[in-house]
């Protein structure tokens, strides 16, 4: 995936936080609890202490953070002939900045979950457009009755769905999400602060660099490169929507590094903040040459053998009835992978398994899917 960006000025890009946003995640932390082991307490906590009429509420509403994160949560991103890219300060006015969607973009927004094969190349309005309309309507039915009937009721009073979710948005920051917000915006505004500084003095590539080792910098091509397994392309110098590309830190987020791009919206990248004790993510080619290296049934065996102790190339032949020429191709192939190492004893090569990087495959995978 990819941000165009040739010819933006540095003033362009901006680093901010988002209330709204936050809450977006937040949301999305207590329906999928499995994707943030490391929310399970505040997860567990909110929701018990959840009034039942709310929790009625957020079931009903779910699809819009659960399995896709709505745009609806980034709405400064999506205003038409106005905005800077900057977001609210508050939650309330993140909540006037949805406000200003006009109903074509609040309702694609709201019903991505049934026009992700779209979401980058745009289509029209299931307001206006009875295809799109039909197709709506037959991928929420597929959801589920609640995706059915809240879509049903937006395409038929968009006004009336839209006063819905912004109540319940409110409700939920009188419930739990004000306390959450006071408590993890002073890290988000002390990074946010931290890359618009390190923007500023040392440029660009230092500053998405620091964001995530997945977002890098191609002065050449004039673009950013974010490393996830979803394809799409978008740019931040459209003089439609006007030039600006805005990064948004989030505490609830990790793994997930998500890329508005949306045809005719601000790019945005929202990105976890950095976690110290976290390694750095594989890429997905790197995760993906590992787990093709893992496929072969006899590079499995070779593992067993190596996870134990370091062999030589002539002790892997023998031990497994094959070849040393055999073995040492299937040795290249892990050691491609970053899966075997070597060492030199004397006149013997003895190679080892890398159990660090073995032990962290499980949750490689996990963040390179969920990325």
């Amino acid at each position: 995936m990819h941000i165009d960006i040739a010819g933006l000025p540095a003033d362009r890009v901006v680093f901010a936080t988002s209330p709204l946003a936050e809450l977006g995640l937040a949301l999305h932390a207590l329906s999928e609890p499995g994707h943030h082991p490391g929310l399970h307490g505040w997860a567990t906590a909110t929701a018990t202490a959840l009034e039942p009429d709310l929790a009625d509420r957020l079931l009903e509403a779910e699809f819009l953070w659960r399995n896709t994160f709505s745009d609806v949560f980034m709405a400064f991103a999506g205003i038409r002939g106005g905005g800077d890219g900057r977001t609210g300060a508050t939650l309330a006015e993140d909540l006037d900045l949805l406000d200003e969607l006009d109903d074509e973009r609040f309702v694609a927004a709201a019903l991505e979950f049934t026009c992700a094969s779209h979401y980058g190349a745009g289509s029209p309005s299931p307001l206006n457009d009875a295809g799109m309309r039909g197709r709506a309507l037959d991928l929420a039915a597929a959801r589920g009755p609640q995706q059915m009937d809240f879509t049903r009721r937006l395409l038929a009073d968009p006004a009336s769905v839209r006063g819905w979710v912004r109540r319940l948005f409110e409700d939920c920051d009188q419930a739990f999400f004000a306390d959450t917000w006071r408590r993890v915006s002073v890290q988000l505004v002390a990074d946010a602060r931290h890359k618009t500084e390190l923007l500023r003095r040392k440029g660009l590539a230092d500053a998405v660099g620091a964001v995530s080792a997945a977002v890098t910098l191609d002065e050449g091509a004039g673009r950013i490169n974010i490393d996830k397994l979803s394809e799409g392309r978008t740019t931040a110098v459209d003089p439609g929507v006007g030039r600006g590309l805005t990064l948004i830190p989030t505490s609830f987020g990790w793994p997930h590094l998500m890329v508005l791009h949306a045809p005719g919206w601000r790019p945005v990248i929202h990105y976890p903040v950095h976690l110290p004790d976290l390694p750095a993510p594989a890429s997905v080619e790197l995760l993906q040459l590992r787990l093709e290296a893992l496929a072969h049934p006899m590079r499995m065996r070779l593992c067993r053998n190596l996870a134990r102790s370091p062999y030589t190339t002539g002790e892997l032949a023998d031990s497994n009835g094959i070849t040393s020429p055999e073995v040492s191709r299937h040795l290249s192939m892990l050691k491609k992978a970053g899966l075997v190492t070597t060492r030199r004893r004397g006149r013997y090569v003895l190679h080892q398994l890398d159990l660090t990087v073995v032990a962290r495959l499980g949750s490689d995978f996990l963040e390179g899917v969920l990325r």
